[in-house]
């Protein structure tokens, strides 16, 4: 259900009041506080710092600093309703009594989620390993290769299990995987056809997600009995269950043959356990398959985060949504990493991109493909023939006792008919066990890696069977026979069958994390990006059982804790934002601007507004914010920049003018993408709600404005929060994320809705993710942030974020020109450098810049984004001084380098930033072929002496890896992988 509070409104002319003044005149005296205040070692920048930081922008104190940035006409909310911060170990008491209420039965209910075991060694050496999940998506290849490598191992797992050779690096779950399938399927055969049959025993969340997405892209569902349709040339594809939400293995045969025959694509949903057995997607004439790596060692979560699956035959490579990653070679030849084919991105191709996907699933993709290369082709097949073999002893008890059970193929999952479904579930409840009412006479029970001897005991004795387990287990086999067992091997990749023991395991997983940069290496101060701490305290829930073994479909009585959690933490977040109600299901936060502007496109629709399509967007936005606005079957009308960066109102007069009887919305980020609070944001609301439009805020930039305004206050309508930006979830190498959703009270009722657990609002639309509550079992982090920092905390971490920036921006724009800043040249959280004059000065670029801090051990701010040739520089409130001094020396020293190349005292080629990075190799090695010493390349600062990070990798080539596309380990002789 979304979270509500009474709507409240406050008028922009307030008059404005210190907000950091007024927390320090009511608080208690200094000694009455606890030592351990967790926002002093959330925050980086301790008391002396503070003022030498002030006194470099010539400000007294901070107050002064935040009355010169934020502008006065939107610091109209009122104080922050947290309340009072808890200590570390305080917090952790609270949330442990509160998820202790969760009732941990067994779960039988299956539909896509199986309980697992997470490996040990996984468990410590990536989930909880800062060193895996605090690294960012992998855009500078060279410091990211252990990252990328195992997504190369996780796309070969894909690749090989399903039977196609184009895998991608993971999508948000199974459900929206399956949207993306059949958003591919109008992509592939270029919106000619608009049909799409989706069978009726696919999972109803499945179908559900499907349907939403479908709607604002004029595609026609039909739902219904794949063996009784009639696929002529009018459908672009069908999407078939290769194991069916009841269990069932079905021949679909006929009815791809007959899919092939009229060039209609074939899409299927598959279990990546069951294909150990099964003949796989690919073999059975499959174009596109999709799936979920969930059992594969990550836990249920209460729905999520987890890694699904896409992948697809050669030929529609271009077409694949989300990430991947391809070999390609370094300046050296070597083999080495990147993200491949990226210009069919969101942040390229804009409105015309396969799908507006920023964040994925990586650091759980990750999780999974250890898991394969834990247990290898052998264990695998071990664990699934044991589920197998304990699936078909159950039935075998079943039938032993005269209870009817399906007759046809199962691989987990017994159908058992012509019972009391009601009241077998409610024994089992009782009995501390979970099944899945099918109809009024059927119940289905799903098996998993986890099921044991007893358990199928207990359901034999819920079930009235006298037999138990041993003497059925010696009366069945577990497998498939014809057509339908697999023959074709898996996995015979090296990695697959070489880190058995755990020595081996713990020591490879070790030096994948070594070739990476993270927040335990040093800032990443990524613009638009928020990379801060990820505290260890904010991590530890995550594990609990209470947290991570939990169904998502489980009764709400038996999860009290966990929706008292999630109501907590939306009632802060709907205090923070200044809005009404909130929704927790988009599990990204791309999927929260989908569900954002598809909550616009509903409330219009509901006032007969049905031509109100056009959606102005900055040309500065992020790429998902049109790719978005397409997906909603939207028209993107882009809107100019003045000089200054800000929106030319001009032009946004001008543009409502000529879209006024259409437009439906406004996507804008505040601050803006350029960095600065705009003076004329509450002018551009109002403008677009006079003209009967409403405004979607993008909540990239929230950590400059919690405490001090708000989205809801300032005037938007709708917007989303990145919890793993501003509420400190962790980035996880690229994913997982939340992107939940604040809107005003007219938009409440349209919030997602669920098919099996209700949700939303009383207008409810459709799903946006899987599970109800999206990836609900990383929520926890962002409510131990939030209570951890109390008002005051999280009013300091705006604070600080912004005193960081501009005191960056101070210790450089004497030798970078700073591209724009707002009233009195303060910046926000964030500031963009321009490199341009050095490409006309010496030919130095962004990118090498940008290289050229990996040799100093740092990593590159956003590059080239929002404005080409530049660096977007965002340091967070959770970097000390020091990092920040570092990072500044460093920018500092290099362009000490440029101004060597540009006095022709370095050559204009061969000089430190066009061969960076440096490897070890290359230092050490005999050779050396540069006209500047290796101590330059290496040490540029005497520090790096004591604490060097080396890249692994010289600098990549793109487009080698473009042209000669490999995203899969290839088998050679001796079971070796090689690419």
């Amino acid at each position: 259900m979304p979270s509500f509070k009474a709507a409240t409104s406050f008028s922009c002319e307030v008059p404005i009041w210190s907000l950091a003044s007024s927390r320090r005149m009511m608080s208690a005296p200094a000694w009455s506080e606890h030592p351990d205040q967790f926002h002093l070692r959330h925050n980086g920048i301790v008391p002396q710092d503070e003022a030498a930081m002030c006194k470099v922008l010539g400000v007294k104190n901070i107050d002064q600093l935040m009355d010169e940035t934020v502008p006065k006409s939107i610091r109209n909310r009122p104080p922050l309703e947290v309340g009072k911060a808890l200590t570390e170990t305080q917090a952790l008491k609270k949330l442990e009594d509160m998820v202790s209420t969760n009732q941990i039965y067994k779960s039988y209910i299956g539909m896509g989620y199986y309980n697992t075991i997470t490996p040990p060694p996984i468990l410590r050496n990536i989930i909880q390993n800062p060193g895996w999940y605090t690294p960012y998506t992998p855009y500078q290849a060279e410091i990211s290769q252990g990252r990328m490598e195992s997504l190369v191992n996780y796309q070969t797992m894909i690749s090989d299990l399903t039977g196609l050779p184009i895998a991608q690096a993971s999508l948000l779950d199974e459900a929206t995987a399956a949207a993306e399938a059949m958003a591919m399927c109008q992509t592939i055969t270029k919106n000619k056809k608009v049909k799409f049959f989706i069978s009726e025993l696919c999972n109803p969340q499945t179908i559900a997600v499907c349907q939403t997405r479908a709607e604002p892209m004029h595609i026609e569902i039909t739902v219904g009995d794949a063996t009784k349709v009639t696929l002529d040339n009018s459908y672009m594809g069908i999407l078939l269950p290769h194991v069916a939400t009841d269990g069932t293995i079905n021949d679909f045969s006929a009815v791809i043959k007959q899919a092939k025959d009229n060039k209609v694509n074939v899409c299927m949903v598959s279990d990546l356990m069951a294909l150990t057995m099964l003949t796989p997607p690919g073999e059975l004439g499959a174009d596109i398959v999709v799936g979920n790596t969930q059992r594969f060692g990550v836990p249920l979560g209460y729905g999520g985060p987890h890694a699904a699956f896409l992948t697809t035959r050669d030929e529609h490579k271009r077409a694949v949504p989300g990430r991947i990653i391809g070999l390609s070679r370094d300046a050296a030849g070597n083999p080495a990493y990147r993200l491949a084919l990226q210009a069919r991105e969101q942040h390229i191709r804009r409105e015309k991109a396969n799908s507006n996907i920023c964040t994925a699933q990586a650091l759980l993709a990750n999780t999974a493909a250890m898991y394969a290369v834990y247990h290898g082709p052998d264990g695998l097949k071990k664990i699934a023939e044991r589920i197998n073999g304990f699936a078909k002893a159950f039935a075998a008890g079943l039938a032993d006792a005269g209870i009817k059970t399906g007759t046809a193929p199962y691989f987990d999952t017994v159908r058992v008919e012509g019972v009391d479904a009601a009241a077998l579930c409610k024994k089992a409840e009782a009995g501390g066990m979970n099944l899945r009412m099918l109809d009024p006479k059927t119940i289905t029970v799903s098996l998993d890696e986890t099921t044991d001897p007893k358990d199928v005991d207990d359901l034999l004795k819920l079930f009235g069977a006298k037999k138990s387990v041993d003497e059925m287990l010696a009366k069945v086999t577990p497998g498939f026979d014809g057509a339908l067992k697999r023959t074709s091997k898996y996995l015979e990749a090296e990695v697959f069958n070489k880190y058995h023991t755990e020595t081996e395991l713990m020591r490879y997983m070790f030096s994948l994390q070594s070739k990476d940069m993270g927040l335990n290496t040093s800032m990443i101060p990524l613009g638009s990006c928020t990379m801060k701490l990820n505290s260890a305290s904010e991590m530890v829930p995550v594990t609990w059982p209470a947290i991570n073994n939990i169904h998502p479909f489980v009764p709400l009585t038996q999860v009290k804790g966990y929706q008292e959690m999630i109501d907590e933490l939306s009632k802060w977040l709907i205090d923070i934002t200044g809005f009404d109600a909130l929704s927790q299901q988009p599990n990204a936060g791309a999927s929260g601007e989908y569900a954002g502007l598809m909550a616009i496109r509903e409330y219009h629709k509901s006032r007969g507004d049905t031509n109100r399509n056009i959606c102005l967007i900055p040309r500065a936005a992020h790429g998902t914010n049109p790719a978005t606005a397409a997906m909603c079957g939207m028209d993107v009308v882009p809107i100019e920049c003045d000089d200054e960066g800000n929106t030319d109102m001009n032009d946004l007069k001008e543009k409502i003018a000529a879209n006024k009887d259409k437009l439906g919305a406004l996507m804008i980020t505040y601050p803006s993408t350029h960095g600065v609070f705009e003076d004329t944001i509450v002018d551009i609301c109002q403008q677009v709600h006079d003209a009967g439009g409403l405004v979607y805020m993008d909540g990239a930039n929230m950590n400059a404005q919690v405490g001090y305004c708000s989205p809801g206050h300032i005037g938007a309508d709708v917007c989303h929060l990145n919890l793993h930006k501003t509420f400190c979830i962790p980035h996880g190498g690229g994913g997982p994320g939340m992107g939940p959703i604040g809107v005003k009270a007219h938009l409440a009722p349209f919030l997602p809705g669920h098919p099996v657990i209700k949700t939303g609002g009383e207008k409810a639309m459709g799903p946006v993710a899987a599970a109800p509550w999206g990836s609900a079992s990383i929520l926890p982090i962002s409510w131990m942030y939030i209570q951890m920092m109390g008002t005051r905390g999280l009013e300091r971490a705006t604070e600080l974020a912004i005193l960081n920036a501009n005191y960056m921006k101070a210790r450089l724009e004497g030798e970078f020109e700073v591209l724009f800043t707002g009233n009195n040249g303060r910046v926000a959280h964030e500031f963009i450098i321009d490199l341009r004059p050095f490409k006309d000065s010496c030919g130095i670029d962004a990118v090498d810049i940008a290289k050229r801090l990996c040799d100093y051990s740092l990593h590159a701010p956003t590059m080239s984004w929002p404005v080409a040739g530049t660096l977007m520089v965002e340091p967070t409130e959770s970097e000390s001084k020091f990092e920040l001094d570092r990072f500044c020396d460093a920018m500092l020293q290099i362009r000490e380098e440029i101004r060597l190349v540009e006095q022709g005292k370095l050559d204009k080629t061969n000089n430190p930033l066009k061969n960076a990075p440096h490897t070890m190799e290359e230092v050490i090695g005999e050779k050396w072929e540069h006209p500047y010493s290796r101590d330059m390349a290496a040490y540029p600062i005497p520090s790096l002496r004591a604490n060097k990070f080396w890249p692994t990798i010289k600098r990549i080539d793109d487009v080698y890896g473009d042209r000669n596309l490999v995203i899969t380990l290839r088998k050679t002789e001796g079971a070796k992988a090689k690419m």
